[in-house]
């Protein structure tokens, strides 16, 4: 279930994320959504929607970290 807007996007995501991190988020999700969509059959028994929010968080970790008072913040 690819993201059409930012306003899909799950809560846990809505409520925490700035907007351009939500960006990010929405698009390495939709990337590997359809990266993943073949793959069904892996070895782990993720689905292809448990890999695909974690390809995303990884995505939004490479550009931004979670401060001190508990916000995420663009990586310096």
């Amino acid at each position: 279930m690819p993201y059409q807007s930012r306003d899909d996007l799950p809560d846990n995501v809505k409520h925490v994320l700035p907007a351009h991190a939500q960006d990010i988020y929405q698009q390495a999700f939709n990337s590997a959504w359809d990266q993943y969509k073949d793959k069904q059959d892996r070895r782990d028994d993720e689905s292809q929607e448990e890999v695909a929010h974690k390809v995303a968080w990884s995505a939004v970790k490479e550009k931004y970290a979670k401060g001190d008072d508990d916000k995420w913040h663009p990586k310096k």
